[in-house]
């Protein structure tokens, strides 16, 4: 027997560097909390064709794998799924706000050494996919000096850790940046909007187990969304 129908509000809509033509959407279910992948991954021209965005809602019947690999437990089989439409700006605050955890260590219910940006195959965590709320004026767009196609983010979470050149992977905001930052005067005018919010949120995940060119191996943590209150930049919830 399926299960019913259950609703979630769209708080991830990341992007894959290798794989173009598909997307990982991730989502909250508003009355019960829990954070659900649906799985397997979305092809973008799906995503565009249902305008599937942050604050979307969705539903659909969602149902475990008969494997889990730990620390990503919210992945979830799926069918049925229909685009319900956006969410108000409250409610996504809302799901934002209730879904976040007093730090990053806390979130992954790990412990996290200074700079480090991946958790070892050795300590698994209970979970994938977080919310954390940051410091606007500790909080910066930067490009890898390397790789012209390379977004990074730095930023400290409200218990002053400070994390560094975390790869965004928010499929809108690499998209903006991408398009529109081309410069340093650039780059210096949006995080000048950054440090003018009043509150950040930010969606963290972890990559499945990858193995590193210096033969780090483990879960790497990266910037599914990048959500700023009051205001925001239109192109960055967007499919153009």
């Amino acid at each position: 027997m399926k299960k019913p129908l259950m609703k979630i509000i769209i708080t991830d809509l990341t992007r894959f560097s290798k794989k173009p033509d598909i997307v990982c959407i991730a989502g909250i279910n508003p009355e019960s909390g829990e954070c659900v992948r649906p799985m397997p991954y979305m092809k973008t021209e799906i995503s565009k064709e249902l305008n599937i965005l942050p604050g979307a809602v969705l539903s659909g019947n969602f149902t475990s794998p008969p494997k889990i690999d730990p620390p990503h437990g919210e992945d979830r089989f799926h069918d049925n799924l229909t685009f319900i439409g956006p969410c108000t700006s409250e409610q996504f605050k809302e799901i934002l706000s209730t879904s976040e955890s007093p730090s990053v260590e806390s979130g992954f219910g790990v412990k996290l050494s200074a700079g480090q940006k991946y958790i070892p195959l050795n300590n698994i965590p209970p979970r994938s996919i977080i919310t954390v709320s940051v410091c606007s004026r500790n909080t910066c767009i930067v490009q890898d000096q390397y790789k012209a196609d390379t977004i990074k983010l730095m930023f400290t979470d409200k218990l002053e850790k400070e994390f560094r050149y975390l790869p965004v992977t928010d499929l809108g905001f690499y998209g903006y940046v991408l398009k529109n930052c081309k410069d340093a005067a650039d780059f210096s005018r949006l995080n000048s909007f950054l440090r003018n919010q009043n509150e950040i949120f930010l969606r963290l995940g972890l990559s499945r187990p990858y193995r590193a060119p210096d033969g780090r191996e483990g879960f790497w943590i990266q910037v599914n969304g990048i959500y700023t209150f009051p205001t925001y930049l239109p192109e960055t919830r967007s499919h153009t």
